[in-house]
């Protein structure tokens, strides 16, 4: 099976156009799964039954893991099993029989404008990562971009007179988003105050954000940044890079965006992964009425 599985990641990479972080992922979830097969002496996936892999989701249910990593693997072995069959190295798919795991339904932590507005405030921007740490945070919020989208953003992709940014998603798929004056305006104080202080030509690449080596701000390097400040603001909620994109989505719902648009500016292929935020705007709806109704 790991000859198939080298032949099948190789096409994923190469035809699907997937990040390596997916593939990584594929890897990971697969080697297992055979892994497992070996301690049933199986080696050949046209051997592979719906008994072996009902085993399989078993053993992953009692070491503890998740209903949605369980569902991942189930994703990452029903892609494989497709192919092995399309590809006519396999007679039946056994993975067609198996039911995938429920996905548990849980709304992503969402911050207030009054929140956010917290965060911003703790940076102290006379310091130049200070003022660098303002710029990123409003554009987390600004764009709703994901944390290697804002890590791997050049110059050249600052549209600022279009009062646009474009980022490179999943798949290296392009999009273009709308930015707001607030987030403009603190990047280019960055631009102009701190950057060409922390820029280091050979070494800097033309990234717009950069750590004190004067290179590319690492996805680890957001991160901390969102935890410090959110720390410093004094908010208990578990908050991290993708805590700002969740309420980038859910206050333009809020105020009436249409979920198209956000779908577009949030990068989904797929609108019902945009709709979860419809979820979390029916709970505000509901306060709302709680709040104001006679009867609430």
């Amino acid at each position: 099976m790991e000859i198939f599985l080298k032949e099948y990641l190789s096409i994923i990479r190469l035809e699907k156009n997937l990040s390596e972080n997916t593939v990584s992922s594929y890897k990971s979830d697969l080697t297992a799964f055979i892994r497992f097969m070996e301690d049933f002496g199986i080696d050949d996936p046209s051997l592979v039954t719906y008994e072996h892999l009902s085993a399989f989701f078993k053993a992953l249910s009692n070491l503890g893991l998740s209903v949605n990593s369980a569902a991942r693997y189930y994703s990452s072995i029903k892609q494989f099993f497709l192919f092995l069959y399309k590809s006519k190295y396999i007679k039946s798919d056994p993975v067609e029989k198996l039911s995938s795991p429920k996905l548990e339904k849980s709304l992503p932590s969402v911050l207030s404008i009054n929140e956010i507005d917290l965060i911003f405030s703790k940076p102290q921007v006379e310091d130049k990562l200070g003022l660098r740490d303002r710029a990123l945070l409003e554009l987390l919020y600004a764009c709703g971009t994901r944390v290697s989208e804002l890590s791997n953003l050049k110059l050249s992709d600052l549209f600022f007179k279009e009062d646009v940014i474009r980022v490179f998603g999943k798949g290296s798929k392009e999009r273009i988003i709308p930015i707001g004056s607030s987030a403009v305006n603190w990047i280019n104080e960055y631009l102009r105050k701190s950057r060409p202080l922390l820029e280091k030509r050979a070494k800097s690449e033309n990234y717009v954000f950069l750590n004190n080596r004067g290179t590319k701000l690492s996805r680890m390097g957001v991160w901390k940044i969102v935890e410090r400040y959110s720390k410093e603001a004094g908010i208990t909620k578990i908050i991290h890079p993708h805590t700002f994109r969740h309420s980038f989505a859910t206050h333009l719902l809020e105020g009436g965006a249409d979920l198209r648009a956000v779908q577009e500016m949030l990068g989904h292929v797929d609108i019902s992964t945009t709709q979860i935020y419809t979820h979390v705007d029916r709970e505000y709806i509901k306060q709302v009425h709680k709040e104001f109704h006679p009867r609430g």
